[in-house]
């Protein structure tokens, strides 16, 4: 079976490697966990972006720079296409890691979230485990882990601290807006399993998503960041499903035009919640559009929309 680890430490050292160059910074804690500073101190920017998605997908996808085009602005964009979708998105990329220890909080997504098993009912789905005794997690965060953070880490993936890799980047940051950018192909699988779909029928997925600019703080540009995805996001998927009547209802359902909350910037929906993900409809948090063509019969469906309406409005541009 496929180490997402092994396959994101490589990663993660080839950014070692290129450190100046992608405007980020290598700092070894006391505990000999090494951390790399995407967006917190360091500069970072879009190059250190892409790596962090290659991590995040444990380098099981080709990512890379693209144009996205509304009306007559034009934005860079994310392009993803992997032939490991439910390993690279779900087993490694999906951030389903809500890492808190003492002040410190942040979002962990990545390879070592196969070691830490979290959440465990979705490795149990997918059928996936990692034995790896290295771990390299990425961290969606404000401020860097210090060692009582990464001894936690290390403790639940079940390696030693020294054998752990952290790479943070804010959310407010480019290159935390480019790897959250990346996860269009995930964040649609992750719909399909919350609908009940078996995602290990899908084969292959393709995505393009715009990169948000930095709007503000990190709760706005996360608001900006999922409207890239809500109004934005493309994506394509193979699967193979017998029953296409059922598949037609799944491919229906997936949009974020089902959501209860949908025609608005995600940023109003939130703040009006009290800034509490849980009073939100998780039906929002979807690709604009998919398709989807069933390998076995040939069949293509389409479901969804672009909003560039709402998009614009999310991103806030003057046109001078």
């Amino acid at each position: 079976m496929l180490s997402v680890n092994e396959y994101g430490v490589e990663v993660f050292e080839e950014m070692l490697d290129l450190a100046e160059e992608l405007n980020v910074e290598a700092i070894e804690l006391d505990n000999g966990t090494t951390v790399i500073d995407a967006g917190v101190s360091a500069k970072g920017g879009f190059e250190a972006g892409l790596f962090i998605a290659r991590i995040c997908m444990a380098d099981l996808a080709d990512i890379r720079f693209t144009t996205y085009n509304i009306d007559e602005l034009s934005l860079p964009a994310v392009e993803v296409t992997t032939d490991h979708p439910v390993i690279a998105c779900m087993a490694s990329q999906y951030a389903g890691w809500r890492v808190k220890v003492g002040k410190f909080f942040g979002m962990g997504s990545g390879p070592a979230r196969a070691l830490s098993r979290k959440p465990a009912e979705l490795y149990e789905k997918i059928g996936y485990f990692d034995d790896a005794d290295e771990a390299v997690l990425v961290l969606e965060a404000s401020k860097l882990p210090d060692e009582a953070v990464t001894a936690k880490i290390a403790e639940e993936c079940m390696v030693d601290t020294e054998s752990l890799r952290i790479v943070v980047a804010p959310t407010a940051s480019v290159a935390g807006l480019v790897q959250i950018a990346a996860r269009g192909v995930e964040t649609g699988i992750h719909k399909f399993e919350s609908i009940g779909f078996d995602i290990n029928k899908i084969k292959h997925g393709h995505g393009i998503v715009p990169i948000s600019p930095v709007v503000g703080d990190d709760v706005k540009c996360m608001g900006a960041s999922n409207d890239c995805i809500i109004y934005g996001g493309r994506m394509f998927y193979a699967v193979e499903y017998e029953n296409l009547d059922e598949l037609k209802e799944y491919v229906r359902k997936v949009p974020s035009l089902n959501s209860r909350d949908y025609g608005r910037p995600f940023y109003i929906t939130f703040k009006e919640a009290g800034f509490d993900f849980f009073k939100v409809d998780a039906a929002m948090f979807a690709p604009a559009e998919i398709t989807v063509n069933e390998l076995k019969s040939g069949k293509v469906f389409k479901s969804g929309k672009v909003n560039k309406e709402v998009l614009l409005q999310s991103i806030g541009v003057e046109n001078l």
